[in-house]
């Protein structure tokens, strides 16, 4: 019975990633009157710097939740070395283009302060977690790379529960800009205690 649960656990969560993972590309088919755009003013989405910070995040970031998940597969990783590697060294490179993407369109967040702040901090961990997680690699200490990589993907993984968050604190409250200051932290925070939780259990030393 709980191998069946952590199947269905599994499924859910691989269906989650790759479903939003692929989300960016309704951005290209169905233009930009959609998502999160029509909340934003025609001179922000009129401004360059932004549209290329933002287009380099989604497009970014939905490479990192595509693959991400695949690097927690111990059959994968212990048959296809190779592929785990390759599939590392792009999962590393996406976070980094979306992370600095993220944190400068972070600062013309809809919520003002409170929400920049959140994202921010959403940014910089998970940049940190990764390059830190590399490192790790680098110098073999696998304990150490496992458990920023969980950190770091429970980073990636805000992208699908800021989509569960949005929507439900939206309709509690009924007013836009108090979810998304909201979302800006529960979209991220709850995911790193679950991380914390989890490294705690396999008993993977951080530091």
């Amino acid at each position: 019975m709980k191998n069946k649960s952590n199947s269905v656990a599994w499924g859910v969560f691989v269906v989650m990633a790759v479903s939003i993972g692929l989300y960016p590309i309704l951005y290209f088919v169905i233009g930009r009157d959609f998502g999160l755009l029509p909340a934003k003013g025609e001179q922000l989405l009129n401004n360059t710097f932004w549209n290329i910070g933002f287009y380099g995040h989604i497009v970014f970031g939905g490479v990192a939740l595509l693959i991400g998940w695949i690097q927690f597969s111990e059959k994968i990783r212990n048959t296809y070395m190779r592929l785990h590697r390759s599939i590392g060294k792009l999962y590393v490179v996406s976070v980094l283009v979306s992370g600095v993407c993220a944190g400068y369109i972070s600062l013309y967040a809809t919520g003002g302060w409170i929400s920049t702040l959140g994202f921010m901090g959403l940014a910089i961990i998970w940049v940190l977690t990764t390059v830190n997680a590399y490192r790790a690699v680098r110098n073999k200490d696998m304990e150490l790379h496992k458990g920023l990589m969980i950190y770091s993907y429970a980073a990636t993984f805000a992208a699908v529960t800021l989509r569960i968050w949005l929507p439900l604190l939206h309709f509690v409250f009924d007013d836009y800009v108090v979810a998304y200051r909201l979302v800006a932290w529960l979209c991220w925070v709850p995911n790193m205690v679950f991380a914390y939780l989890w490294i705690r259990r396999r008993g993977l030393i951080i530091g």
